[in-house]
């Protein structure tokens, strides 16, 4: 037996106990005549302690052989600690040591294992199995395990049956790039690996299935960020005879049961819902902060026709009021300007207008407008002495973005995206299909099974970008946790949909010809809904990274650090797999 107990287990009931604990060498203290080890396992760490005249002076010697991370065994008697912890649950008690065993030596570790550590992220990566070691990760990881468990056993409850679906697919034309696998007994064939279930679980809901879920990896070959991985975890969902309502209502009350069992935050009262033309209006994104205010706002009828250009020439001036913030000084003003002129945000310029106490205006563009030019704007915005307007102009959609990630910056700069304040929100009515200047077609803006509304079924023929979709997302703190739609269930429909998106008869058929058969065997009709299962995890966290809620994350560049993968596969392998490798010259 390697233990009688965890390093996280011992308590002022156990002492007088003999006991035998195992784990890792957090830190060792030796005063000469007392040492004192901080034993650490998953469960936590208790102090040992050896004291002259009351263990054998071999003991000492073992320990000073010993280092951090070292694995040892320890044998000994549980006593009252006479300095306690109250920071540690076992800050009450230490364990005598009688005998010490050492399992395994250790290296000295690249960086030092302790929540505040001295390794950088990259280190800390190629190093994975000992960052794992930290308890900010291991915490990460346990919440990860708690939030899975709990959504099994919220779906479990109301009869969803979790089925598998396969990882060797076909690749589809739609979405993000597919990582593809060469089939060595199907020679110049390859599978993709899924981007997410879509067609098998609507299958299943052909198969009569009901309900269906799946706690899924999923696969997207896309350029990286914080909240993306190219591989990725999906709770997948599906359910048949229902309407928008019944499945907002069922994950509503999955996200509910999740933030009280795992965090313990009650919601009240429905979440709110908001259409999504609402959202781009006042926070340029279909997943807004809700934490706070600073909507934007609409200047055109008080910044145009002025003689400035910049503002005349531009088919939007929008603004956000800073509260509280017409102190800012010219330097932090013009280090805002820097920050929207970055190539990540692509803004010319920024305007400026003070709400001064005196009731007076100063702006950046006074002498374009009069004292009672900008008090319009202030009124438009809502503003009072104090406030502080920030105003961007130019092309709609482009303006929106950059003063969304303004509106954001803005919103951490003043701390008003408290990371322990969760404001959820229903984003609904999606536009069915998206233009696309480059192919000049139509492009599913969620993908090609998603319904349209039915009171904008008469618009397909008419006016395509029009069309809304029958689909809905879940946001939160401005991330996107979840989104679905009711899918088409009717074959017609559904081969009208995919000409809109530019398929031939024969396109279509080589692609989805097995769904479209399917449909003609009684389709009930379905929908559904997939959050992201580690960007749900970090957002419960109150963190913007999914990263270290993944076990063994990949670096920006798509790399996995540690065990250096990707990496070249040998000519003997390419020749099995008849593919030949060709490197673009960079």
């Amino acid at each position: 037996m390697y233990r009688s107990h965890t390093c996280g287990e011992l308590r002022s009931s156990n002492i007088g106990e003999k006991v035998t604990l195992s784990g890792w060498i957090q830190t060792i203290r030796d005063k000469g005549n007392i040492a004192w080890i901080d034993l650490r396992d998953r469960y936590g760490i208790t102090q040992l302690v050896a004291e002259q005249g009351t263990v054998d002076d071999s003991i000492f010697e073992q320990i000073k052989t010993f280092g951090r991370e070292f694995v040892i065994q320890v044998e000994g008697e549980v006593i009252e600690r006479y300095s306690k912890n109250p920071e540690m649950e076992t800050g009450d008690i230490e364990v005598r040591m009688e005998k010490i065993t050492l399992l395994n030596a250790s290296k000295v570790p690249p960086f030092t294992i302790e929540d505040e550590t001295d390794g950088g992220e990259e280190l800390r990566m190629q190093y994975r199995y000992l960052d794992l070691r930290r308890n900010p990760v291991k915490d990460k990881l346990k919440l990860r395990h708690k939030v899975s468990l709990e959504t099994r056993k919220y779906l479990d409850s109301v009869d969803f049956m979790e089925v598998e679906t396969p990882y060797l697919i076909k690749s589809t034309p739609e979405g993000a790039r597919d990582f593809v696998v060469p089939s060595r007994m199907n020679p110049g064939e390859f599978y993709a690996l899924p981007q997410s279930p879509q067609t098998f679980k609507q299958l299943l809901m052909v198969s009569g299935y009901d309900k269906y879920y799946q706690i899924v990896k999923c696969f997207r070959d896309e350029d990286l960020r914080a909240d993306r991985q190219p591989e990725f975890t999906q709770i997948d969902c599906e359910m048949a005879f229902v309407d928008q309502e019944d499945i907002l209502n069922t994950f509503e009350g999955l996200v509910k049961h999740l933030f009280r069992e795992v965090r313990g935050i009650e919601f009240e009262g429905n979440f709110p819902r908001m259409d999504y033309a609402e959202a781009m209006e006042k926070y340029g994104s279909d997943k807004p902060d809700l934490r706070f205010g600073m909507e934007f706002v609409n200047l055109n009828s008080g910044a145009q026709g002025k003689g400035f250009n910049v503002f005349d020439s531009a088919e939007i001036v929008l603004g956000i009021n800073a509260k509280g913030c017409a102190e800012y000084t010219r330097k932090q003003l013009d280090k805002l300007t820097d920050w929207v002129k970055r190539p990540q945000i692509g803004a010319k310029g920024l305007v400026y207008v003070k709400c001064n106490e005196d009731g007076t205006f100063k702006s950046s563009v006074d002498k374009f407008y009069s004292q009672e030019d900008l008090k319009e704007w202030a009124d438009l915005a809502g503003a009072e002495k104090g406030d502080l307007l920030l105003v961007l102009s130019g092309d709609l959609d482009a303006t929106r973005k950059q003063m969304n990630e303004l509106r954001l910056h803005m919103g951490d700069e003043l701390g008003l995206r408290n990371p322990n304040e969760f404001k959820p929100v229903w984003i609904m009515d999606f536009p069915l299909l998206e233009w696309d200047e480059e192919t000049e077609r139509y492009h599913a803006m969620h993908h090609p099974f998603t319904s349209p509304k039915k009171e904008d079924l008469d618009l397909i023929a008419t006016d395509p970008g029009k069309v809304r979709a029958n689909a809905y997302d879940l946001a939160m703190n401005g991330v996107e946790l979840g989104g679905g739609s009711i899918r088409i269930h009717d074959k017609d429909l559904q081969a009208r949909m995919f000409e809109l998106l530019g398929f031939s008869d024969e396109e279509a058929k080589a692609q989805f010809g097995f769904l479209m058969d399917a449909f003609q065997y009684g389709a009930p009709p379905h929908g559904g809904l997939a959050f992201g299962f580690d960007r749900l995890c970090a957002t419960m966290s109150g963190t913007d990274s999914i990263r270290d809620f993944i076990a063994f994350p990949k670096n920006n560049s798509g790399r996995d650090v540690m065990i250096d993968a990707p990496a070249p596969l040998d000519g003997q392998q390419l020749e099995e797999l008849s593919i030949a490798s060709v490197v673009k010259e960079s």
